[in-house]
C-alpha cells in the first residue's frame, strides 16, 4: 500500500492547530503501519524530526504554498503531477486541500468551514479561494474526516454531503500540558503577570476568537471585582489586531492585558496551568483544542455556547453567549468568587478529557483511510 500525504504544515516550532493534528496523527499512523509506504509532500525544506519512520519518503515540491495563488499552483499542478505519476492508493490531506482531477482516491480532513459563515474573518482573496474550492474538495473527496460532530453536521447541511461519507476524528491532548503545584504556579505568575492571578485566552489573535468582546467583558469584571487579576492573551498576533489594540486602549487596560505573542509549547503549558481559568469565547470553532488542554492541566473553563464548544466542553465549563459581554463578565465573577464551582469544573474536566487522546485520533483517522481504500475495491 502506498499513501501520499500533504505534509506542508509540518513546520518546525510553528505547529498550529492543523499542524499539530498532522504531526500527532501522522507520527502514530506511520509508526504503527511499517509495511505501508508513505510519501510526504513538503513545499520547503523540512525538519528531519518529521520523518517519523523509515517507511516515509519525503519529497519537496515547489512553490511554497502560503498564498491562494500558490495554493492553486501547488495543489492543481505540482501535487497533481506527482499523484498522476505515482498513482498511490490514497492522497491524504490533513488540511483539507485536494488536487482536483487527480487520478487517485483522496481523503481530506476538513476541520471546519468558518470561512462560509464568517467570510470577513479571512483575508479577501483567501476567503474567495476557500469558498470557491472547499465545496469542490468536499464533492470530489472519496471520503471526508472532520474533528467534531458539529463540523460533520455543518458539512452535511451546507455542502450537501451524505452523513455516512464523513468520519469524526477528535483532536487529542499534547503531552506537555500538565498540572502544576502552587509554588510553581506562583513562579510562573511572577514571570508573566507580576505575581498577579490571571484569566488566560489561548490561540492566535484571529478575528473569530472574539478577543475584543473578551476584553470588554474583562473591563467590566475589573470594575465590578476591583481585583488585581490580569488577562493574558497567549498566542501569536494575527491580522486584524488593530481592533484588539483599540479596545485595550479605550478601556485603559494597557497594564491589565498581557500579550505574549508567539511562545514555545512549554511556556504555553505553564501559562495555562497557572491561570485561574481559561476564558475561551470564540463565536465559531470546529473543535476548540484549548478546552481539553485546560482539562488536562486542571484549570476551570469559560467558553462559548455555540458551534462545537459545548460538544467538546461537556459539563466541564461555564457556557456563555460569546456576543454578550455581560454573560462573559458574569462567568468571570463566578470563577473569581466561587471556589466550589471551580473545583467542580475541574473534577468534571478530568472525566470529560478521557474522551480525547492522540492515540484515539490516529486510530480513527487510520480507520477512515482503510474505509476509503477498501470501499473502492
Amino acid at each position: 500500500m502506498q499513501i501520499v500525504v500533504n505534509s506542508r504544515l509540518l513546520l518546525k516550532d510553528r505547529l498550529d492547530g492543523i499542524g499539530w493534528f498532522s504531526y500527532q496523527t501522522l507520527r502514530r499512523i506511520t509508526q504503527n503501519n511499517p509495511n505501508v509506504h508513505f510519501i510526504f509532500l513538503f513545499d520547503r525544506e523540512f525538519d528531519p524530526d518529521f520523518i517519523f519512520n523509515d517507511n516515509i519518503t519525503p519529497l519537496i515540491i515547489s512553490p511554497k504554498a502560503r498564498h491562494p495563488v500558490l495554493y492553486y499552483t501547488w495543489f492543481q499542478f505540482s501535487v497533481k503531477q506527482i499523484l498522476n505519476k505515482i498513482k498511490p492508493d490514497l492522497f491524504l490531506s490533513p488540511d483539507g486541500f485536494l488536487s482536483l482531477g487527480a487520478n487517485c482516491l483522496q481523503l481530506p480532513v476538513i476541520h471546519d468551514i468558518n470561512f462560509l459563515h464568517h467570510p470577513k474573518d479571512s483575508k479577501w482573496l483567501s476567503e474567495k479561494y476557500y469558498n470557491h474550492f472547499f465545496p469542490k474538495f468536499a464533492k470530489q473527496a472519496s471520503r471526508i474526516a472532520t474533528v467534531s460532530e458539529f463540523s460533520k453536521n455543518d458539512l452535511v447541511k451546507n455542502y450537501n454531503i451524505t452523513p455516512n461519507k464523513i468520519d469524526v476524528v477528535y483532536n487529542g491532548i499534547h503531552s506537555f500540558f500538565k498540572p502544576l503545584d502552587d509554588i510553581t504556579k506562583q513562579s510562573i505568575r511572577e514571570k508573566y503577570s507580576k505575581g498577579k492571578k490571571y484569566f488566560v485566552s489561548i490561540g492566535s489573535l484571529h478575528p473569530r476568537k472574539n478577543i475584543p468582546n473578551l476584553i470588554r467583558a474583562f473591563a467590566l469584571f475589573k470594575k465590578e471585582s476591583e481585583s488585581e487579576i490580569k488577562l493574558i492573551l497567549a498566542g501569536p498576533i494575527f491580522w486584524g489586531f488593530s481592533e484588539i489594540s483599540s479596545v485595550i486602549k479605550d478601556n485603559q487596560l494597557e497594564n491589565e492585558v498581557i500579550l505574549t505573542d508567539r511562545i514555545n509549547d512549554d511556556e504555553l503549558a505553564d501559562i495555562l496551568a497557572s491561570a485561574i481559568a481559561l476564558s475561551f469565547v470564540p463565536y465559531y470553532e470546529g473543535f476548540g483544542i484549548p478546552l481539553i488542554e485546560a482539562m488536562e492541566v486542571q484549570v476551570p473553563i469559560i467558553t462559548s455556547n455555540v458551534t462545537s464548544l459545548p460538544e467538546i466542553a461537556g459539563d466541564a465549563a461555564v457556557l456563555v453567549n460569546p456576543l454578550d459581554i455581560q454573560e462573559i463578565k458574569n462567568a468571570m465573577m463566578c470563577i473569581y468568587k466561587n471556589e466550589s464551582l471551580c473545583k467542580d469544573l475541574i473534577k468534571k474536566g478530568l472525566i470529560q478529557k478521557q474522551k480525547f487522546s492522540w492515540d484515539k485520533s490516529a486510530s480513527l483517522l487510520w480507520n477512515s483511510i482503510l474505509l476509503t481504500i477498501n470501499s473502492a475495491k
